[in-house]
């Protein structure tokens, strides 16, 4: 009788729980379409009138000098046993030292750290990997290979692969978003946490979804949820998407000093111009949603959040729903007029932030 009745009592729980769950999806469903309906709008007229431009595109047959460069760090491949995936990275200073894991965000690959690789080697193991699916490293097919807990698994098989048990972890744009969630279920892990203009994703839902401002800002999510036509967009007129979001005037690095140069433009499209190179990156985005937790996800490690303050994606206003779920030290910089791409914006900036809070005694 009790079991039947404590059941019965939970029908009305289940019913609400999957009410919620029908109409969030509803939504998410409901936005992509708008998306999908505001690019065509957005393209229409230069895809009619420039067609042969828009639909050329190329894949880049070399790579450019810059990413052998030897004072950024050493090539390396680790094979992961259980996974069977292999990843590469580039790793400056001495093995043995502590280890500085990096997570690059889209659309970068490691090299987006270059500043960090050489500015960190003298006293650090400075390893910036190429995320599952990026550049060098092995991409499954199918973005049920992208869901949270297998990028989650990746970041602990690299760590043990490569000899270490703990590290300072850090990550920017959705190598942050990794670097919240990892540190969040495995705090044993790291050290210290470093992340620069990534939301805590359950801070990211709660503000999203009170804040059409931000809504607006990231509409491309819900685009790239439509399985393809995101990579055929991204690769319209020779990748000038890609080209454009890292160096123009409202969403690009805004620093003169650090505007990238056509070699470093060249390495990323070097990257992401290759046959199916865009399918992996974007499949994080296509189980974003299905990452979201009802739980409360604290962060009980040290923690610096970095963040441009002219982020044209992330708004400012973000970050108080963020710390909320930082329980320990935590230390919150906004590097003035620096951009989203804040650690190729400002490096002697964020270099210099990074070092203060390396050099600071856990509490």
């Amino acid at each position: 009788m009790a079991p039947l009745l404590s059941n019965m009592l939970l029908v009305p729980t289940r019913v609400i729980l999957r009410l919620y769950s029908f109409l969030f999806w509803a939504v998410i469903y409901s936005l992509s379409s708008l998306s999908v309906g505001f690019t065509a709008l957005r393209l229409a007229w230069p895809v009619c009138t420039k067609p042969k431009k828009m639909f050329s595109w190329q894949a880049r047959k070399t790579a450019p000098d810059c990413l052998s460069d030897t004072s950024l760090g050493m090539h390396h491949y680790i094979q992961i046993k259980d996974s069977g995936l292999r990843f590469h990275y580039v790793a400056a200073g001495e093995k043995g030292k502590p280890l500085l894991l990096l997570l690059h965000g889209f659309p970068e690959i490691w090299y987006s750290w270059r500043y960090q690789l050489r500015e960190f080697k003298s006293e650090y193991f400075v390893v910036a990997v190429d995320l599952r699916g990026y550049g060098n490293s092995d991409a499954p097919t199918g973005r049920e290979n992208y869901k949270m807990e297998l990028l989650r698994h990746d970041i602990q098989d690299i760590i043990e692969a490569l000899g270490y048990h703990k590290c300072i972890l850090g990550g920017h744009d959705w190598g942050g978003i990794l670097a919240w969630n990892f540190a969040v279920y495995h705090p044993e892990m790291v050290d210290k946490l470093i992340v620069m203009n990534a939301p805590h994703l359950t801070a990211f839902k709660e503000y999203l979804f009170r804040h059409p401002s931000q809504l607006l800002k990231s509409i491309y999510i819900f685009f790239f949820q439509v399985p393809k036509l995101p990579e055929l967009v991204i690769s319209l007129n020779d990748f000038s998407m890609l080209k454009e979001v890292m160096t123009d005037s409202q969403r690009g690095i805004r620093s003169k000093t650090h505007q990238l140069t056509a070699e470093d433009i060249e390495a990323y499209l070097y990257v992401f111009s290759q046959p199916g190179a865009l399918t992996g990156p974007l499949n994080y985005y296509r189980n974003i949603f299905s990452s979201f937790s009802a739980k409360r996800q604290d962060v009980t490690v040290p923690t610096l959040l970095i963040w441009g303050e002219k982020d044209a994606f992330l708004e400012l206003g973000m970050l108080p729903y963020i710390e909320q779920y930082v329980q320990k030290q935590l230390q919150k910089y906004v590097v003035p007029e620096a951009s989203h791409w804040v650690q190729q914006d400002q490096p002697e900036v964020v270099n210099k932030l990074m070092w203060s809070f390396l050099k600071q005694k856990i509490k």
